[in-house]
């Protein structure tokens, strides 16, 4: 009898290499980058040209986390990114999910991102 233990994780990562292979980013363009994990959710933008992370933002210091759900995190996220992105003039990036299906927290992020100003 044979176990697959991670098999969600080897799925994802199929997904997010075979995204990967299309998706990247440029300085006129950066790769808008998500993970997720059971508790929060990360975000940042990166240019693929010189290997650096130019805004990054977490739900590790939203204000009032307690009262708010995962989702209501995730856009909050969202828009965090997209301001600190057009304080920098990045108005254009390009969607990396990360493998993940484009719904639930993913979704939001992304729904936050496009209502504070970023073009995807």
């Amino acid at each position: 009898m044979r176990i697959v233990s991670n098999k969600k994780k080897v799925v994802r990562n199929l997904r997010r290499k075979r995204i990967r292979r299309i998706v990247s980013g440029t300085p006129e363009r950066p790769r808008l980058s998500v993970f997720k994990s059971a508790q929060h959710i990360y975000a940042q933008l990166i240019d693929d040209t010189v290997g650096k992370s130019l805004v990054s933002a977490s739900s590790l210091k939203v204000a009032g986390k307690s009262k708010m759900t995962k989702k209501d995190i995730s856009k909050e996220i969202g828009k965090m990114i997209a301001k600190k992105a057009t304080e920098k003039g990045i108005v254009k990036v390009s969607f990396d999910r990360s493998g993940y299906h484009y719904h639930g927290r993913i979704k939001a992020l992304a729904d936050g991102a496009r209502e504070a100003g970023l073009e995807f």
